[in-house]
């Protein structure tokens, strides 16, 4: 769909993506967990909102309350949350050759404003991508995982998760999509196998990737 991207040659940047439910703060959690005890020093982050400005933009684009917002008004204030997130933690924790997991990242922009609003994702990634620097994950775990399964985890939902079903089946087809594109850099795991294991597969994973760490 693009061209190759920048990739950190210091630090590892590590990104879990996949729809409502699907288990990717969990995952990041455990990663984290397992990275530190090696020794490494670990960034846990999200997209949207774990900047100071991020959470002003995550509080206008979740909430409710914030009603109806048009499709590219909606695309540039994740984008903007995306510039200050890069700029001001990512970067930074890369460049001190940490290893950074972000739970979300471009590819939720692209799926779900993308092709859950029906945009032209060509015209959203080239915004993401120049908000961020075109910096790509060394590796993006997708989650998969039915929309119906997933959604059906929550009691309330924000202005995303309150979308249609098909709006979030298109979302899991947009995730499936890119990383059949890319083998190299995108690891998809069944998110209904146990914890434990989908753990495992991630870590099996991130392992090559650690000699661009320090520890």
């Amino acid at each position: 769909m693009s061209l190759p991207g920048v990739y950190a040659e210091r630090g590892v940047f590590v990104c879990l993506e996949g729809g409502e439910g699907s288990g990717k703060s969990t995952q990041s959690r455990l990663l984290r967990e397992a990275l530190t005890a090696q020794g490494y020093g670990v960034v846990l982050t999200f997209e949207p909102g774990d900047t100071a400005v991020g959470k002003e933009l995550r509080r206008i684009v979740l909430d409710p309350a914030t009603g109806a917002l048009s499709d590219r008004c909606e695309a540039l204030l994740y984008a903007a949350d995306k510039a200050e997130h890069v700029e001001t933690l990512v970067r930074p924790a890369l460049a001190r050759g940490e290893v950074v997991i972000t739970d979300r990242y471009v590819d939720s922009t692209l799926a779900y404003q993308g092709a859950g609003r029906a945009l032209d994702v060509a015209e959203v990634e080239q915004v993401a991508r120049w908000a961020t620097g075109d910096l790509r994950p060394h590796l993006t775990v997708v989650l998969d995982l039915e929309p119906s399964a997933g959604l059906g985890r929550f009691r309330g939902r924000d202005r995303i998760e309150g979308e249609s079903l098909e709006f979030h089946e298109r979302v899991r087809e947009a995730f499936v999509a890119m990383a059949k594109d890319d083998p190299d850099h995108y690891l998809v795991v069944d998110a209904r196998a146990p914890i434990g294991e989908i753990h495992e597969r991630i870590l099996a994973r991130v392992r090559p990737l650690l000699a661009q760490a320090v520890r």
